[in-house]
């Protein structure tokens, strides 16, 4: 049982409409670079690589590519060995950045290989603890809307099945009390409500407004500070009773470790692509555990998802459909807010081949 053969797949597809964040930055597209680890078996594991907009597309397809000599060869069932050797050739770049965003990508596709050749879903493949995770709407809110329309947005989510959801804070205090207040009003008092600066604020803005967001019971109140400030991140956690999350910006598990020393959050959101792929995210996961902090992941329900499932202090899924649309199946809802882990082998979700064909690039 080897490894045959890397390839990848480029595609961009457009959103519709385009994403306001309440500047001059707009998103327009979802660029993925996909990975496909071919196997003797004639089975196929699929990761991706993103980037919005499609930037720096050909630079990442580049740096997966360069994993091929690492790859072929090896029995995809000692993936291990291959992440070994990858971070060991990696050494002389760091340990962060694209580096470790493609690495995750290839390591990805390493897992779903090895799920599928074993039959499983990568929960399984775990040791899942549920079946059931509770799912919040993240890609709604945007800071771009209006107060009405961000009450009819919630309104919509809970809707659709929703019963927790993100809203993102524009950095005005006065304006930013109103649009949570709006929100609050139209879902009610105990649908979990998250909050997400994007570390808009300085460490007094943050104190400030996050004093004065409490009485709107936020389940947490998302990256305040720069995230590299973790300093502040801790000093503003230490001070208001809203939890703080934060993580999705740092990398690898050692990055983890770092705020969880620091006492930098109260709830860890670990980017699996920006961990270095699932061995990094589960060590990430493990390093909260013993700091008695819940996990939730950052993006990419449809990879994250599976390894969430396995991890005992777990408290939400992220809904963020960024790559959502390259998927022929998608992330389940039951009627009480909850994603249904897949029990499909791998990860449980299938790149769409139409999907790839119509928004190929070069």
């Amino acid at each position: 049982m080897k490894i045959t053969r890397l390839r990848t797949a480029l595609v961009q597809i457009p959103f519709d409409p385009p994403i306001g964040l309440g500047g001059p930055a707009v998103l327009r597209a979802s660029g993925l670079v996909l990975v496909f680890v071919e196997s003797d078996q004639g089975v196929i594991g699929e990761g991706l690589v993103f980037t919005f907009n499609g930037h720096r597309l050909g630079v990442l397809d580049q740096m997966v590519r360069s994993f091929e000599p690492l790859l072929v060869g090896i029995d995809p069932r000692h993936s291990g060995a291959f992440v070994t050797h990858a971070w060991n050739d990696l050494r002389t770049h760091g340990s962060g950045g694209i580096a470790a965003q493609c690495l995750a990508g290839v390591e990805c596709a390493l897992w779903d290989l090895r799920g599928k050749l074993l039959g499983v879903n990568i929960s399984s493949m775990l040791g899942a603890c549920r079946t059931l995770i509770p799912a919040y709407q993240s890609s709604e809110l945007w800071a771009s809307l209006s107060l009405d329309a961000l009450q009819r947005s919630a309104a919509d989510q809970m809707s659709a099945g929703y019963r927790a959801m993100k809203m993102r804070l524009i950095g005005n205090i006065p304006k930013d009390i109103a649009r949570v207040r709006a929100v609050r009003e139209a879902i009610g008092p105990d649908v979990p409500l998250m909050a997400d600066a994007n570390q808009k604020l300085t460490v007094p803005q943050a104190l400030r407004l996050g004093r004065m967001l409490e009485e709107f019971n936020l389940t947490w109140f998302e990256e305040p500070v720069a995230a590299h400030n973790h300093a502040g991140e801790a000093e503003v956690a230490a001070a208001l009773d809203t939890p703080i999350a934060s993580g999705e910006s740092v990398y690898t598990s050692r990055g983890a470790m770092e705020m969880l020393q620091q006492h930098a959050c109260d709830v860890l959101m670990p980017d699996l692509l920006r961990m270095g792929g699932p061995s990094e995210f589960m060590k990430a996961a493990a390093f909260a555990e013993a700091f008695n902090i819940p996990v939730s992941n950052h993006t990419y329900p449809e990879m994250s998802i599976g390894l969430l499932a396995a991890i005992p202090n777990v408290n939400f899924l992220e809904c963020m459909p960024w790559v959502s649309a390259v998927y022929q199946q998608k992330i389940e809802i039951d009627g009480h807010g909850r994603a249904l882990v897949p029990d499909r082998p791998g990860w449980g979700f299938d790149f769409d081949p139409a999907v790839i064909k119509r928004y190929s690039v070069a």
